[in-house]
């Protein structure tokens, strides 16, 4: 959680929160109604992709005493307290869910690594050939590929997805993580593998996204389409 984004954010929601609470209905009927719902709507998103644990009713509160010009309710000193404590904490489910991720990463390549079909590189990327091509090109290091994936956890859970998208990707090869750099450099156009990336070769101990715990062991099933001339 960013703390620093939110106070921003929060800041820009004036127009929507001001004159609203939980219990009131919103009007969204002029153009000004309507934008100021779509700003609130943004920066729900926001402090929701930041993982911000945020009373709205208390939000309303503070941003009602600031437009008022009312004594706060709250002393800086209280306030920056709260903030930091609320960074501590959530500094320490981070790193317990980093840990958790580690072990159950490392523990699902070892018993995938036993597969029949289950090939291991030196760097400790693992793939299965879903669909195999006798004679094709390969990708050099900064070509341009096209590319169909759908990406997930190890417990399945999708985080990303050219498929479900319907539009594939185009990319350099050198471009992306250290486990597609390996793996699309072995495959040929037209074939289909699985990649079971270890998190050193995917994003290590950073969480790229909320969908994307640090430390985590990435699925790929990837289809080198073309090679981008």
């Amino acid at each position: 959680m960013k703390l620093k984004a939110i106070v921003p954010a929060i800041t820009l929601g004036t127009l929507l929160l001001a004159g609203c609470s939980q219990e009131e209905k919103v009007s969204l009927d002029t153009t000004a109604q309507k934008a100021s719902y779509g700003v609130g709507l943004n920066i729900g998103r926001q402090l929701k992709q930041e993982g911000a644990e945020m009373d709205a009713n208390s939000v309303i509160s503070g941003i009602r005493d600031a437009i008022a010009d009312a004594e706060p309710k709250l002393t800086n000193e209280e306030i920056q307290a709260a903030f930091q404590q609320m960074q501590e904490d959530a500094e320490r489910k981070q790193q317990a869910l980093s840990d958790e991720a580690a072990k159950a990463s490392t523990d699902f390549l070892a018993e995938n690594a036993k597969r029949d079909g289950v090939k291991t590189t030196d760097s400790g990327l693992q793939y299965e050939v879903i669909t195999s091509v006798e004679e094709g090109e390969s990708p050099a290091p900064t070509d341009q590929v096209r590319v169909h994936y759908h990406g997930t956890l190890i417990t399945g859970e999708v985080f990303d997805s050219s498929v479900e998208r319907g539009e594939p990707a185009e990319f350099p090869v050198n471009g992306v993580i250290r486990g597609w750099v390996e793996a699309l450099q072995m495959m040929k156009v037209g074939e289909k593998w699985k990649l079971y990336i270890p998190a050193d070769l995917a994003y290590g101990a950073r969480s790229p996204s909320p969908k994307i715990p640090a430390n985590s062991a990435l699925v790929f099933e990837v289809e080198l389409l073309e090679i981008v001339k």
